[in-house]
């Protein structure tokens, strides 16, 4: 008798992702907001550099902050790893497409191939996403889950959004290539119509379109008064012995 049924089997061990995909821990939001107010109390200016949020990040999911070379294993937990990028936005709430730089590709360095507007477009689109995925598979040999979390921040840091998706190869077939009036070179997604990639002969920059999700995390921030110096130092004890100095003495001829 023909058996069309399939067979059970036995629990298969499964790799799981720190969380799932943008369910941050219960906590997080506070611990975010808590670090972006202690950065502006202390700071004193509403600057937050692409380090400091991938310290933020790490330290608000108890993760390791490791920076990366290549941009995509800056913060790691277990077999979970995030590449951490920060954009500036008048709104943040409102945004729903982004630009991010993604590194520079180079199909002159990695290939020897020529790449300016006389080349062919379709052949230097598929090189300059051969090497994106290039990075992106090595990084994959080491963790199974690799994401990208994105910090959309207001001018003032009153505003942020917070978001992740997964960081993933390209197929160069699923996009039409053309140089653009600027003489860079653009990726259109076939079946959306939509501008999906830039690249730039000069400097060999390479850029990547992003939707935020409608479920995006939105944080506000109320400004904190900054932190006064003298105090900061006399509540740590300073003394003035804690330094010390010299000159260097010219060298005889």
């Amino acid at each position: 008798m023909e058996n069309n049924r399939t067979p059970k089997l036995r629990t298969v061990n499964k790799s799981v992702p720190a969380f799932p995909l943008n369910e941050f821990p219960k906590d997080f939001p506070l611990l975010l907001g808590k670090e972006i107010i202690y950065l502006l109390a202390s700071k004193g200016k509403p600057e937050l550099e692409g380090s400091d949020w991938e310290s933020m990040f790490a330290e608000c999911i108890g993760a390791h902050w490791k920076p990366s070379n290549v941009g995509l294993d800056d913060v790691v937990m277990g077999n979970t790893a995030w590449g951490a990028k920060s954009v500036k936005a008048t709104n943040p709430s409102s945004v729903k497409k982004i630009r991010l730089i993604s590194g520079r590709n180079s199909p002159n360095y990695s290939f020897g191939e020529r790449s300016d507007r006389k080349a062919d477009p379709k052949l230097i689109g598929e090189l300059v996403l051969e090497i994106w995925n290039e990075r992106v598979s090595s990084i994959r040999e080491k963790y199974k889950h690799l994401r990208t979390i994105i910090l959309i921040k207001s001018n003032d840091l009153s505003e942020v959004v917070v978001f992740e998706f997964d960081t993933i190869r390209y197929d160069h077939e699923l996009y039409n290539w053309e140089w653009n009036v600027r003489g860079n070179l653009i990726g259109i997604n076939k079946k959306t119509n939509e501008q999906t990639f830039t690249w730039q002969p000069h400097g060999s920059q390479f850029t990547i379109t992003e939707n935020v999700p409608e479920k995006a995390l939105i944080i506000k921030i109320k400004k904190p008064e900054i932190l006064n110096k003298q105090e900061v130092l006399n509540a740590l004890g300073f003394d003035k012995s804690w330094i010390t100095y010299t000159k260097r003495e010219a060298k005889r001829i």
